[in-house]
C-alpha cells in the first residue's frame, strides 16, 4: 500500500496512518511483533493485519482507540516530520493548478525541505512524469529520500544534494514547470529560464514582499510574461450545535390592569432626569425642574386649549390633574 496504489486490507509491510485527530497522525509500517505506543495505550501491529482501511483499532492497554487510514498526500503533509517550514494543502493545490501539472510532466523543485510539496507533485505527475528536487542541506536531502522510499515514490522523485543558488540546475530545456522555495529566488531565475521548455511555467514561493519584488523584476528581465502575484488565506470553521443559556432581559411578567407599572410605550423617568413642558402660545415660557415632578400654574394655561399643549409627560386616566402621576412624572392639567 502506498500513496499511489490503494488496497482494501492491511497486510504486513503496508503503510498505515494511525489517526488520532485532525492535527495528530502517526505513520507506521506494519511489521509483525512491532508495537506502537502513545498516550492512548499500546497498539500491536499484528492486530491491524487483515483489517480494512478505515477500521477502528483499540489499544491492548488503556481505553484508547484510533483509526487506521490509508496513506494520502494530504495526510502525509500533516503526519511528516518537520525539518523545515512546509507548504500545506491550500498552497499546494494552488501551486499544482497554476503550474498546470498533470500526468507525464517533468518538474524541477528547489529546495526539497520536508517533502510536503514534493509528495503532492509526485502524485500529480504519476505514473509517467518525474520530479527532480534539489536540496542544499545534505542531511535533509538524505532524510527526504528515505521518506520518499517509505512512501514508495522513489521511482518518481530524484533527490539531489545541490545548491542551485550557486550552481544552478545544470539542465537545459527539460522541465515543464519549476518551483522555487528559496531565500533568494531571483538569483536562480536565469538558470530556471534555461532549464524550462518553451512556454514552461515557473512558481516562486516567498514569505516577504521584498523577495517578491526582486523576483518579479528578475523574471521580467529574463523574458517571462503574464506574471501574477497572489496570496490565499484559509479559514477553518468548526460547525457544531451549541446549547445557549436563557438570557434574561428584565421582568417579563405581564402588567395587570390598574397596576402601578408604566403604561405601554412610556417608561419611568430616572431619578434626576430632566423634564420640561412647553406652552405653545406663550413664547419663551418653559417650566423646567431637574428634581422630578413638575407642575404649571393654572393661570398660565387658561388661554391654552389642552389639545395644543406639547409635553413629554404621562397623564393617567382617572387621576386628578393636580396630583402627581403614577409614573413619577408631574401631570399637566
Amino acid at each position: 500500500m502506498s500513496i499511489l496504489a490503494y488496497e482494501q486490507t492491511i497486510q504486513e509491510g503496508s503503510s498505515v496512518y494511525l489517526y488520532e485527530n485532525y492535527e495528530t497522525i502517526h505513520p507506521i509500517i506494519i511489521r509483525k511483533g512491532s508495537i506502537f505506543q502513545c498516550r492512548f495505550g499500546a497498539f500491536h501491529h499484528a492486530d491491524l493485519i487483515g483489517l480494512r482501511y478505515g477500521s477502528k483499532i483499540f489499544a491492548r492497554t488503556g481505553m484508547g482507540w484510533m483509526y487506521c487510514l490509508a496513506p494520502t498526500a494530504e495526510l502525509w503533509t500533516i503526519a511528516l516530520t518537520h525539518r523545515t517550514q512546509i507548504l500545506y494543502a491550500v498552497d499546494i493545490s494552488i501551486v499544482c493548478m497554476y503550474l498546470e501539472l498533470k500526468p507525464g510532466c517533468v518538474v524541477l523543485e528547489s529546495g526539497t525541505g520536508s517533502g510536503s510539496l514534493s509528495t503532492s507533485i509526485a502524485r500529480t505527475v504519476a505514473p509517467n512524469g518525474h520530479l527532480y528536487t534539489f536540496e542544499f542541506h545534505e542531511l535533509r536531502a538524505k532524510q527526504a529520500q528515505e521518506d520518499f522510499k517509505a512512501n514508495k515514490l522513489q521511482e518518481l522523485i530524484t533527490v539531489t544534494h545541490r545548491d542551485v543558488c550557486k550552481l544552478g540546475f545544470g539542465m537545459s530545456h527539460v522541465a515543464d514547470a519549476i518551483f522555487l522555495d528559496l531565500p533568494s529566488p531571483w538569483v536562480v531565475v536565469p538558470s530556471a529560464s534555461e532549464a524550462l521548455k518553451p512556454n514552461g511555467m515557473l512558481c516562486s514561493f516567498s514569505p516577504c514582499i521584498e523577495q517578491v519584488q526582486k523576483t518579479c523584476e528578475a523574471l521580467r528581465e529574463a523574458g517571462f510574461a503574464e506574471l501574477q502575484t497572489l496570496e490565499c488565506l484559509l479559514r477553518i470553521h468548526d460547525v457544531k450545535p451549541t446549547q445557549v443559556e436563557h438570557m434574561s432581559f428584565g421582568d417579563e411578567e405581564p402588567l395587570e390592569a390598574g397596576s402601578s407599572g408604566p403604561a405601554s410605550g412610556a417608561g419611568p423617568t430616572p431619578s434626576g432626569a430632566h423634564t420640561q413642558t412647553h406652552d405653545s402660545d406663550q413664547d419663551g415660557q418653559c417650566m423646567e425642574d431637574a428634581s422630578g415632578p413638575t407642575s404649571i400654574p393654572a393661570e398660565n394655561c387658561e388661554t391654552d386649549p389642552p389639545s395644543e399643549i406639547q409635553h413629554e409627560l404621562l397623564i393617567e386616566p382617572g387621576e386628578s390633574s393636580s396630583e402627581q402621576g403614577p409614573s413619577g412624572t408631574g401631570a399637566v392639567p
